[in-house]
């Protein structure tokens, strides 16, 4: 929980992350831009871990964005090379 938080808070401040196609679209069909992304992992909280994945578990993060009033859903997990990866975000309504 608080582990993988950090983890994720510390490759958003190190610019060691990636993100997928999908991701870049949702963030432009919701009107949010990356900072936005970035400042709802470094302020959000895990609401749910899914396990199933065989490529790693993913989590995903409730956070507000830069306006600290647009509530964001950002889901990502642990790339095997250690980088994390935003795989969608959308704007929680």
């Amino acid at each position: 929980g608080q582990q993988a938080t950090n983890f994720a808070a510390m490759g958003i401040k190190s610019g060691n992350y990636d993100v997928t196609y999908h991701a870049v679209e949702e963030t432009a069909e919701d009107g949010l831009e990356i900072c936005d992304i970035e400042s709802a992992i470094l302020n959000g909280k895990i609401i749910k871990k899914e396990k199933g994945d065989p490529r790693g578990i993913k989590y995903t993060i409730k956070g507000l964005g830069t306006d600290l009033a647009t509530p964001i859903g950002v889901v990502r997990r642990l790339k095997e090379t250690g980088v994390f990866l935003i795989i969608t975000v959308y704007k929680i309504t």
